[in-house]
């Protein structure tokens, strides 16, 4: 089956009217060439083959001082000039998804959205404690607010129940630890194909429970002699938090892990955004989860769906990867500087997503507003309804589809 609904954005030097029937609608482009530090980054992946235990002691530390803020920033002050240029050109290939807003509605034009979500960074803030990650209440009204209308999932690398005590929303779908641990909402969702999208539950990795609860407790004992770390049992696998560790300790902090692996060669060591993360070595990451939840959902196979996901991890590349393989969908990712990424649109940071929801959801509220006797402005979600009618109309399905958008976004 022929794929459609796949959105990029439309180069500005080379904007051409789409007719409305034209297929594919907007076809991914091929893949993005390599961002500043791409080097880095592959050199990584090289060494995370396996379990990581044989990796270059150097390397690592390479590694980790790429993902360290304190690094980018730097290295931005060194070649500042050059960075903006690069930044530049970056953004022609990933415009913010603010700005091409249009371009988004447009393609979702009769079909069903579905919406995925990683969370720190994208719902909240990155922060020095893990445990402090909490997302605004205005972020949660916004992500409510899209769920009323559209199959919504937070796909997320923390444990599934943590996810949950900070999102506090039943009517989601929750994949925690990277996709292997998954629930849907016991109410199930109106906007589903399939009976089996109530209570669904699936957990690929049930067998690797107990050998992760000992490498937890073995890394736990062991990283006490490093101030700043904190190792986090997310149920399906283990991060180990370097954010507050000095740079100084990252070497051994690095060969402490590696130690611990040795004995476990059915688990790998990976890397995200300066923490280190233990997980099954089985072919399952958030790319897999996006799959498995629209299946689970009914659409699979459909033609008229556009999946919508927002992250802003490396892991998270590998759903903007299924997104391009499907041809279908809508990739944005979260980030302040240029990276590699097979995503189309970008966002700086959560705050973004927020304003761009609560825009969203204000422009509902005014599109329901003119189904009403004397166009009576209705409120979403408990939000105010918009400041006046006088704001542009927006295209079909809007009640839908405006609604969904702001979720991914």
């Amino acid at each position: 089956m022929t794929k459609q609904g796949v959105v990029v954005p439309v180069p500005a030097e080379a904007a051409v009217a789409v007719p409305p029937n034209s297929a594919p609608l907007f076809p991914y482009p091929p893949p993005r060439a390599a961002a500043p530090g791409a080097a880095v980054r592959k050199k990584y992946l090289q060494m995370g083959a396996g379990n990581g235990a044989g990796a270059r002691p150097g390397g690592w530390v390479e590694s980790m001082r790429a993902s360290s803020p304190t690094h980018a920033r730097a290295a931005a002050a060194l070649a500042a000039d050059v960075d903006e240029d690069r930044r530049a050109a970056w953004m022609v290939e990933h415009p913010s998804a603010l700005s091409e807003f249009d371009q988004v509605v447009a393609a979702s034009k009769g079909k069903q959205i579905v919406v995925f979500l990683d969370y720190d960074g994208t719902l909240s803030p990155i922060v020095d404690d893990p445990d402090a990650a909490y997302m605004s209440d205005t972020m949660r009204r916004a992500v409510r607010s899209v769920a009323k209308h559209f199959p919504t999932a937070i796909v997320s690398g923390r444990c599934r129940d943590k996810v949950f005590e900070f999102v506090k929303l039943a009517e989601l779908y929750y994949a925690g630890s990277h996709g292997m641990d998954i629930k849907g909402p016991a109410k199930g969702s109106r906007h589903t194909r399939a009976a089996k999208a109530k209570g669904v539950l699936f957990q690929p990795a049930s067998q690797f429970l107990p050998m992760i609860e000992q490498v937890h407790e073995s890394l736990v004992e062991k990283t006490k002699s490093i101030p700043g770390a904190k190792v986090e049992n997310n149920k399906f696998c283990v991060s180990v938090h370097f954010r507050c560790v000095d740079e100084k300790s990252w070497s051994a902090l690095a060969d402490m892990v590696k130690s611990v692996l040795k004995d476990y060669p059915k688990l790998k060591l990976t890397q995200g955004r300066m923490v280190f993360e233990v997980r099954p070595t089985i072919k399952w990451d958030k790319g897999k989860a996006l799959e498995f939840l629209l299946e689970s959902l009914g659409f699979a196979d459909c033609a008229d769906v556009l999946p919508v996901y927002i992250g802003d991890d490396r892991t998270d590349e590998d759903a903007f990867k299924v997104l391009r393989r499907r041809g279908q969908g809508v990739g944005i990712l979260v980030s302040k500087h240029p990276k590699e990424t097979s995503a189309s649109y970008s966002l700086q940071e959560p705050a973004e997503a927020s304003a761009t929801s609560l825009s969203l959801s204000l422009s509902l509220s005014l599109e329901s507003s003119r189904s009403l006797p004397g166009g009576r402005a209705v409120g979403v979600a408990g939000l105010p309804p918009p400041p006046s009618a006088s704001a542009p109309p927006l295209a079909r399905p809007a009640l839908a589809t405006l609604t969904h958008i702001p979720l991914s976004l």
